[in-house]
């Protein structure tokens, strides 16, 4: 029964995704709105500074004309002594000081406002009643100087309230770089820890699938991740077990099978045997070759009984693995060596080049499916080829290619060609057609380890590359 598992709660592959959308979004967006607000603040800013430069003009415009009004009526009125001039002084003198009131308001403590101030009191009739105004006016500077110095002060202040304002959009400027930087590498950080969050249990779910597929039962299923990648995880440990179960059931059923078959095929061998022997009586030539017929296919289907057993005892024995390093070349040379006979019948060569690090497996069961499949390439090969082993490996695995020059396997038989039994529509030039295990044993042995066997494609010959991955202590 499949092992359950305490239920804690997770969150779903749909809502992690909804999730980190949302997270996503609010982290882009968290820039976008800190980025308008400084927009909206710097707008509202240039609005102010714009009001107020407009106004500090249109002041000093009032104050500019209203001054030569005031100097105009203060030369006339020390002639003439006319009451019109002065009111009409004193009215230009109001409106000055109305908008010197703005000017102050904007410029509070300026030096120019005060002097300005000072210097129109003195033209004021009736102010200084020592000295006419006349006098006044010949012995001070005029007022149009004290409007340059306001008029400057009011420059230097609109030119300062700008350059703070360009001051303060740099400042913006670079804080929203900086904001908008870190939003994208905290979205960047969140898709790629979600991503691993969520592919590294489909990894683990993709190898589960494919050792299923294999026929390898031993390992557990474990599934992390999102709620119903585990789920998923359960369902395929549920699976794995049912399969093991069945693969189990189905070994005994064919041990069964065959001890049944083997009794009365044995007792159907030795009566034809007597009857060849005349035991029974002697045979005319007709009977003869009819007892022929059937004590060939008796053996043959003895044979087949047999290689169902061997092939059930080898599926048995990968199971049942003793894993030690070992060191793949020295293993090839053993094997070449064993098959030095059966390449020298044929003349084959057997060249054997490269290197692989040692890796963590059953030697015996390792030598068994190298034996095969070396035994293969040597079976297909015509009289005088060659029989390549080339050892090598990368960062996780360590392969050897076995490259025959025979007739190769055919396209649309490389799905098919490690099956049980499967044999080829390319022969092999001999007369033994051989029994279709070969293959299958390699396969169920490499497997078994963890590792692959499979067909690579080749313009002449056959290409069988197995995959093993390396031993935990190797450097």
């Amino acid at each position: 029964m499949a092992v359950l598992r305490p239920r804690m709660p997770h969150l779903s592959f749909r809502s992690t995704l909804l999730i980190t959308v949302l997270l996503i979004a609010g982290a882009l967006g968290a820039a976008a709105g800190s980025g308008w607000v400084m927009l909206q603040d710097f707008a509202l800013a240039s609005r102010q500074a714009g009001a107020s430069a407009l106004k500090l003009s249109a002041a000093m415009q009032q104050i500019d004309e209203r001054s030569a009004d005031m100097e105009r009526s203060a030369r006339q009125y020390a002639v003439l002594q006319a009451p019109a001039l002065r009111e009409r002084f004193d009215e230009a003198y109001e409106q000055a000081q109305i908008a010197l009131v703005d000017i102050e308001a904007e410029l509070p403590g300026a030096a120019a406002t005060t002097q300005w101030r000072e210097r129109a009191t003195l033209l004021a009739p009736g102010f200084n009643l020592s000295a006419p105004p006349a006098d006044v006016v010949d012995a001070e500077p005029d007022l149009a100087s004290f409007n340059d110095r306001l008029a400057a002060a009011v420059r230097s202040h609109i030119d300062q309230r700008n350059t703070t304002l360009l001051d303060t959009l740099e400042r913006s400027r670079d804080r929203l770089a900086l904001q908008v930087l870190a939003a994208v590498v905290l979205a960047v950080l969140l898709a790629l820890a979600i991503g691993w969050w969520i592919l590294r249990p489909l990894k683990h779910v993709e190898r589960a699938i494919t050792r299923l597929g294999e026929g390898s039962f031993a390992l557990p299923v474990a599934v992390g991740g999102p709620a119903d990648l585990r789920q998923l995880g359960d369902r395929l440990e549920w699976l794995r077990q049912r399969m093991a179960e069945l693969e189990t059931h189905r070994n005994r059923v064919l041990r069964h099978v065959s001890h049944e078959l083997k009794t009365p095929l044995a007792s159907l061998r030795e009566g034809i045997a007597l009857m060849q022997d005349g035991v029974l009586g002697g045979l005319n030539v007709e009977q003869l070759e009819v007892s022929r017929i059937l004590d060939t296919n008796a053996r043959a289907l003895q044979e087949r009984i047999e290689q169902l057993i061997g092939y059930n005892a080898t599926q048995f024995d990968a199971q049942h693995l003793d894993l030690r390093p070992t060191a793949l070349r020295a293993l090839v040379r053993d094997v070449t060596a064993d098959l030095k006979l059966q390449a020298k019948v044929k003349d084959v060569q057997i060249n054997v080049s490269g290197y692989a690090p040692p890796v963590r497996g059953d030697a015996a069961k390792l030598r068994i499916a190298l034996s095969n499949l070396v035994s293969n390439g040597i079976a297909f090969s015509p009289h005088g080829g060659t029989v390549r082993l080339e050892l090598s490996a990368d960062e996780r695995t360590a392969r050897i290619d076995c490259i025959d020059e025979g007739p190769g396997v055919a396209p649309d038989e490389v799905d098919r060609i490690f099956e049980p039994f499967f044999r080829g529509t390319r022969r092999a030039p001999r007369p033994d057609k051989g029994n279709g295990l070969g293959l299958a044993i390699v396969r169920e042995f490499i497997a078994a380890h963890g590792g692959t066997a499979r067909v690579m494609p080749a313009e002449r010959g056959a290409h069988f590359r197995i995959e093993l991955p390396h031993a935990p202590q190797a450097v």
